[in-house]
């Protein structure tokens, strides 16, 4: 008989710990009674009653990502194009997670799938390719909105991928070459015009440098020979004062005008015009030298 109350009591303690879960972090525990929604255990340890609550959905409450195949959509210029989603979301409320939606999960890719053709059918194909900042907020807006009562939040929507027909992008790429030759060739004659532009530039300076280069040699001689003409003027001024400070007489001035002559001749004149008053004075020296050598 105590064997018996011993095995009872050691399966009774079994099953008292069977009844204690512990709920790990970002972690909640759906818990049901007799089939009916009891409460939600968030993160610490708990105590079911046994037999009639039991734990009825494990849920996470961790950001999850849902990565979507591609979907056929249609712009608004009739081009048919593969668009693929990512989804970040997170589950706020475990409550209406658990009981608002059954298989929430299909259902937001089946509503992602919907919502991105209403919003792409109102864009055309340059808009698509060019708005994918505009689609992805318009997307997490409305799938957000739409996914409150199943009590999940939308974080985030991102384009993976958007893929046109392989017509539209051969003919894309054709474009883009265009653009890239057209952007080169800008570049190419942008460049020579600059070279020219510094060619000339360079020219302009140069002429301007030599111009002044002349005129400042011109002014250097133009002085040079004024100072030449002055210096000559300054000498013959000094010599006139010198004459008339020791009172040279008139036949002194006109000997030393006779020799003045003789060095401009200097032999070579074939003709040289003796003004009255020298011819006297040198009459008169004549007469010296004959009587000196007599």
């Amino acid at each position: 008989m105590p064997i018996v109350a011993i095995v009872i009591a050691v399966i009774l303690i079994i099953f008292a710990i069977s009844c204690i879960k512990v709920v790990p972090q970002a972690t909640t525990f759906i818990i049901e009674r007799l089939g009916t929604y009891k409460t939600t255990w968030e993160t610490g340890i708990h105590f079911k009653v046994p037999v009639i609550d039991r734990v009825a959905k494990k849920i996470t409450l961790k950001e999850k990502v849902a990565d979507f195949a591609p979907q056929a959509v249609i712009t608004k210029d009739n081009v048919t194009m593969q668009i693929d989603t990512v989804l970040f979301y997170q589950i706020v409320d475990p409550k209406l997670f658990a009981y608002g939606i059954e298989r929430p999960i299909s259902a937001i890719e089946n509503l992602s799938a919907t919502t991105l053709r209403n919003i792409i059918g109102d864009l055309e194909l340059d808009q698509t390719l060019t708005s994918r900042d505009i689609i992805n907020s318009k997307m997490r807006e409305l799938l957000d909105e739409a996914t409150d009562p199943w009590g999940i939040k939308v974080n985030r929507v991102e384009l993976k991928n958007i893929i046109p027909p392989r017509e539209i992008q051969v003919a894309m790429e054709k474009q883009m070459k265009a653009e890239r030759e057209k952007r080169e060739a800008i570049l190419i004659a942008e460049g020579q015009k600059e070279a020219a532009i510094r060619v000339a530039e360079g020219e302009k300076e140069s002429a301007i440098l030599r111009a002044e280069a002349k005129k400042e040699a011109a002014i250097r001689e133009a002085e040079g020979q004024a100072q030449a003409i002055l210096a000559v003027q300054e000498a013959t001024a000094k010599g006139l004062q010198m004459i008339k400070d020791v009172n040279a007489d008139k036949g002194l001035v006109a000997i030393k005008s006779l020799e003045a002559l003789e060095k401009v001749a200097d032999g070579k004149a074939t003709k040289i015009i003796i003004p009255s008053e020298i011819q006297g004075i040198a009459g008169l020296a004549t007469s010296v030298k004959e009587i000196v050598k007599d």
